[in-house]
């Protein structure tokens, strides 16, 4: 039995192997030699994989967010301890994590040619049947990519295409759309159509066809909005409407990026470490010095009021007393008068 255990937060990694995998088998047909699994049917695991494959030598069993490899709760602990207690040996009083591992275990090597089973899981506790796994398959954890790799990957696939990207203009991308593979992998595909081969991959191409995640886009609304340019700001605040972003989605996303530039402050005055005060993710680190940047538009004092100022457009909106796109407008042209 040939068994993965798949799961974290880098999906499109992740599916890329899952697809591989899949494509080894040849034709599949879902109910004989094909078996998805989630957290419905997992019971019957043990159950799907000692049912032959009519007519196929190989099975492929594939359990989607099964919980198996979640936290487990107090309630089987407790009666985990109970049942050694009163010395129940039998499979019956195990839990289903624990028969399925015992399973694995004891099945592995005779079952080695015929089935494949891939678990693939958003998260995985470090449990016994994760533990198993490890010992009788593989476990792979695909985790979110740092900016370096993020680039390296996105340059391999322009070049696949004899298309060029420098390190620059692919770390632009990445700013403007994001960390998730899948996304950066539409938006490369994308600018590499249009260029064409041969050709450079620009920065006025990714303002041209890319779609930028909202947070990018705070990012050049707060740079006008430091520099005292209001039309910029209320023309990057009015892309933002048009593009039908609710304004509720507009008013947190700038309430939090607000809320990090003023987190900034309060750590260099202390002297902490900008990453770990701001709470960025790994993948998130390259953000640390585009924040500290901008923090230097403005006072401690500024970023306070516009917060507070924030806080009270969401209490006033929420009661009928001002229109959130009028009381955000208000904000950014009461800054930039000042």
């Amino acid at each position: 039995m040939s068994v993965y255990l798949l799961y974290g937060e880098e999906t499109y990694l992740l599916e890329a192997r899952l697809k591989k995998i899949k494509k080894e088998f040849g034709e599949l047909i879902q109910g004989i030699n094909y078996i998805p699994i989630d957290e419905s049917n997992v019971g019957n695991l043990i159950s799907d994989i000692e049912t032959p494959a009519f007519g196929y030598a190989q099975k492929l069993l594939i359990a989607r967010n099964t919980g198996l490899f979640k936290k487990e709760k107090k309630t089987a602990s407790k009666a985990k301890t109970t049942a050694k207690k009163t010395k129940i040996k039998t499979e019956e009083a195990l839990p289903l994590t624990e028969k399925i591992a015992n399973y694995l275990a004891a099945n592995a090597k005779e079952l080695q040619d015929e089935i494949t089973l891939v678990f693939v899981e958003e998260e995985a506790e470090k449990n016994t049947l994760y533990q198993t796994i490890e010992k009788v398959g593989e476990v792979k954890e695909f985790a979110l990519l740092k900016l370096p790799e993020l680039v390296t990957n996105l340059r391999k696939v322009a070049a696949a295409y004899e298309v060029n990207i420098d390190d620059n203009v692919a770390k632009y991308l990445v700013e403007c759309c994001g960390t998730n593979m899948q996304d950066l992998m539409n938006e490369i595909r994308k600018l590499i159509e249009y260029v064409g081969k041969g050709v450079t991959i620009k920065k006025e191409d990714i303002d041209k066809l890319c779609i930028k995640q909202i947070q990018a886009v705070i990012f050049d609304l707060t740079d006008n909005l430091g520099k005292k340019d209001i039309p910029k700001a209320l023309n990057i605040l009015s892309g933002l409407v048009a593009n039908k972003e609710p304004l509720q989605k507009i008013l947190v996303t700038l309430y939090n990026h607000f809320k990090k530039l003023y987190i900034v402050k309060i750590a260099e005055s202390y002297h902490k470490d900008l990453a770990t005060a701001m709470n960025l993710k790994p993948n998130q680190m390259f953000l640390t010095v585009k924040y500290k940047n901008q923090a230097k538009y403005f006072e401690e004092a500024e970023l306070r009021k516009i917060i507070e100022e924030l806080i009270d457009l969401d209490a006033n909106y929420k009661i009928g007393l001002i229109d959130l796109s009028i009381g955000l407008e208000a904000i950014l042209c009461r800054y930039c008068s000042k």
